[in-house]
């Protein structure tokens, strides 16, 4: 089954658009989807049998594709591994792959199936496109030949990469990308040798592409922004949600307002994998999102974004992170700090004994600063002050610095870090900051039930804190500035020691 979500107020303007031509905006649609999976095999299935299994997915997207058009939508995308699954290893997902070629050829594949041999998924891509007038983002698996004269060439003799396709509304292949920083378990695909920034023009606006881990990264995801000057970023991603930090809607809507950029992103939809989170992100506002747990449908979203948003007069300010932290003294406290686990780092915490009042703690060179007041402090829930300033090492390493307010699992001091999904106690004021050695910050706020703060209530000053503004009593359940240190790196995220098998 597929549900839409999209405001009101954006139908009628579709159709000024696309009456006088006027492109300083557009519709963006991207959909969560509900991925039809494989069977577990040992062994390879036939062409045939992989091909069935991808038209079930495409029948899916199709309906998504047209119902988007219909309502004016000028591009749509659709998730990471949205039209096989994730469950393969390197031979039994090789049914599944076609020879994408670049897009240079000037290559339509509907109405020139034959030209670059069998391509069945990337015939029946390009005719939604063309036959509904509206760009198309796809993941699908691209398949090379190598031989021995290639030093790298995998032992099977080919080269087998996780790929982001576009068609244009006339069903051309316009851009084509292999994801650069795979995620651990996929082992079914090969790194690419060198980075790609692909980006591509259109009538509203020049956009780039990457997937799911990229976004972690310095290349391509940052060089594609401040490098290429990108408007909107396309994001297929298969994101299953590591709380209380790693939540997909809160992490890329927080990416998009530091970058600057439009991001749409679309998840792939499966509760078992903890996978959903799906939204159109605007640098000055959530624009629409979908979170959802519950259910096992998937999801389209519609909305309005600026084709151009750099140049828009709600464009943000830039902000400097550390300008504040640095500026005041840190304020003292009695009681010891403690440690705690997020996601196999160890943070440095400190609890929150009063119902209002100022707290810092520091690990390394980073020190977090917060000043706060609660509705009132209940006995049953347990709040936490923790830093972080060092590398990650487990599924890609990646370096850190990070400050988060976040409720404890239970009042047992042990379980600060570990997931939770409602929070009852209310913060009427809160203000918090960081001595950040990077302009690379995300800010989250998170309310209980996983659902993102409306900006109403908060702001990001330009001294770099997350403080309120409304007064409103807020149920916080995280709230951190998730800073990267991108020279601190590794060179690729995905390699290296520490992986989990």
């Amino acid at each position: 089954m597929i549900t839409s979500y999209f405001p009101k107020y954006v139908a009628p303007f579709a159709l000024f658009v696309l009456s006088v031509g006027a492109l300083d905006t557009f519709i963006a649609a991207v959909y969560e989807h509900a991925v039809i999976l494989p069977n577990r095999t040992e062994t390879p299935v036939s062409e045939e049998e992989a091909l069935l299994l991808m038209s079930k997915n495409i029948d899916v997207l199709e309906k998504a594709v047209k119902l988007a058009a219909t309502q004016g939508a000028h591009i749509i995308v659709t998730p990471e591994d949205g039209i096989y699954g994730w469950v393969f290893t390197r031979e039994t997902i090789y049914p599944y792959l076609e020879d994408i070629p670049h897009p240079e050829v000037n290559w339509i594949p509907c109405t020139d199936p034959q030209r670059f041999g069998y391509a069945p998924v990337q015939v029946r891509l390009s005719c939604l496109a063309k036959d509904n007038s509206i760009y198309v983002v796809a993941n699908i698996g691209d398949k090379k030949p190598c031989n021995a004269s290639d030093p790298k060439c995998p032992p099977d003799g080919r080269y087998q990469y996780n790929t982001d396709v576009v068609f244009d509304s006339q069903g051309k292949l316009v851009a084509r990308y292999h994801k650069y920083n795979l995620f651990a378990p996929e082992v079914q695909f090969d790194f690419p040798k060198d980075s790609e920034v692909v980006t591509f023009d259109t009538p509203f606006g020049k956009f780039g592409i990457f997937t799911c881990f990229d976004i972690f990264s310095h290349d391509p995801a940052v060089v594609m922004v401040n490098k290429f000057q990108v408007d909107s970023i396309l994001y297929p991603t298969a994101w299953y949600n590591t709380l209380p930090l790693l939540s997909a809607v809160p992490f890329h809507s927080a990416w998009a307002r530091a970058m600057g950029v439009n991001l749409l992103s679309a998840n792939t939809h499966n509760t078992s994998m903890h996978m959903t989170g799906s939204g159109i992100y605007a640098p000055e506002a959530v624009k629409v999102y979908h979170y959802d747990m519950e259910t096992e449908s998937g999801q389209l979203m519609l909305s309005e974004l600026k084709s151009r948003p750099r140049s828009a007069p709600t464009f943000p300010a830039p902000v400097d992170w550390s300008a504040y932290a640095t500026g005041i003294q840190p304020f003292l406290s009695e009681q010891l700090d403690f440690p705690g686990m997020i996601y196999f780092d160890e943070f440095t915490f400190t609890e929150l004994k009063r119902n209002a009042g100022s707290y810092t703690v520091c690990q390394k060179d980073l020190c977090c600063h917060l000043t706060y007041k609660m509705s009132e402090k209940r006995t049953d829930e347990v709040y936490a002050l923790g830093a972080f300033d060092g590398l990650h090492t487990v599924e890609g390493q990646y370096y850190l610095q990070i400050c988060t307010l976040l409720k404890c699992q239970t009042t047992d001091l042990r379980t600060c870090g570990e997931p939770v999904g409602s929070a009852f106690t209310k913060f009427e004021e809160f203000a918090l900051s960081g001595t950040f050695g990077t302009s690379y910050v995300f800010p989250q706020l998170i309310l209980s039930g996983s659902q993102l703060a409306p900006e109403s209530h908060y702001e990001v000053s330009r001294d770099g804190r997350l403080q309120s503004r409304s007064g409103a009593p807020l149920p916080i359940l995280v709230m951190a500035l998730y800073g990267r240190v991108f020279e601190k790196d590794p060179p690729r995220l995905g390699q290296g020691p520490g992986k989990l098998q």
